[in-house]
């Protein structure tokens, strides 16, 4: 990344449109439903008008696909195409690949391998999504190999827009975004970086909590305008954790320029500000300077 020409770094952004193949039925199902709780009616961006995007802003951001093929049986947009976008603009992005932890051993092979071939920087979970218990052993060999490269992994933590006011909650258990499921996960894998995503409501004090305790436990603040957060995610950003904090919008369902906006007027100090805009992603996805 040209690091000096970004004034930010988006650790959380979808890929919500392959330029490969026709939208996913069953997603279209749950897109229509997130679109009434985000109150986001706008059409989502393919990967490629995704990165056109950021780079306008001048923003720097992380992409990654959600694979629940096992819990959803929606197709997944490949790892390698987001990978690949990465790469052809590797001056202000950096791909996620995502996984689903039911493909246990083979899932490992792919993790692996889009490491050393494409050169993702990280991971991507979603527990609720994806139907499984984040401590769940079938997903241990994929944690193995992302600890043995020391990567970050971001886990989706708190309330799931997707699948609100679907019957059934569209099939997703919100009991697997409880942050406090992952303490486990952070104790058996210290040399994996584990972002817990969003401020994690219901259980915001179970994520303050982690992030205080585990050094290898980290919070990104996606998925909520900051007008809208829990008084204690700015106090903590403004005493103890703002080294600990990541910029993330959780595009497209909340714009980044809109994020900021709010995050420049939710009380947060002047001199956490470009950590949590910049510098603390800085330090996570590339440690060797």
């Amino acid at each position: 990344m040209k690091l000096d020409e970004l004034v930010a770094i988006d650790i959380h952004t979808h890929a919500e449109r392959t330029c490969h193949h026709p939208h996913d039925a069953i997603q279209e199902e749950f897109d229509k439903a997130a679109a009434l709780y985000f109150r986001n009616n706008a059409k989502h961006p393919s990967i490629d008008e995704t990165v056109a995007y950021y780079r306008e802003q001048k923003i720097g951001l992380v992409m990654f696909t959600v694979d629940s093929e096992s819990a959803t049986g929606i197709a997944r947009i490949s790892n390698e195409e987001v990978a690949i976008a990465a790469r052809e603009n590797a001056d202000m992005m950096v791909a996620f690949c995502s996984i689903d932890p039911h493909k246990g051993k083979r899932g490992a092979i792919e993790a692996r391998r889009m490491i050393n071939e494409y050169g993702v920087k990280g991971f991507k979970f979603h527990p609720p999504i994806q139907g499984y218990h984040p401590y769940d052993r079938m997903a241990w060999p994929i944690y193995e190999v992302i600890a043995e490269y020391g990567l970050p992994a971001i886990f989706h933590t708190g309330h799931s827009g997707m699948g609100s006011g679907m019957r059934g909650g569209g099939g997703i258990r919100l009991k697997y975004g409880q942050p406090i499921l992952l303490d486990d996960v952070a104790v058996d894998f210290p040399d994996m970086k584990i972002i817990l995503a969003h401020p994690s409501w219901p259980w915001t004090d179970e994520a303050l909590s982690m992030a205080l305790h585990k050094p290898n436990v980290y919070i990104d603040l996606s998925g909520w305008s900051p007008k809208y957060f829990p008084p204690q995610i700015v106090k903590y950003a403004n005493t103890q954790l703002g080294h600990k904090m990541l910029f993330g919008s959780d595009f497209p369902w909340i714009r980044p320029e809109n994020w900021i906006k709010a995050f420049h007027e939710a009380g947060f100090k002047e001199s956490v500000q470009s950590a949590i805009l910049k510098d603390n992603a800085v330090k996570l996805l590339f440690p060797q300077g």
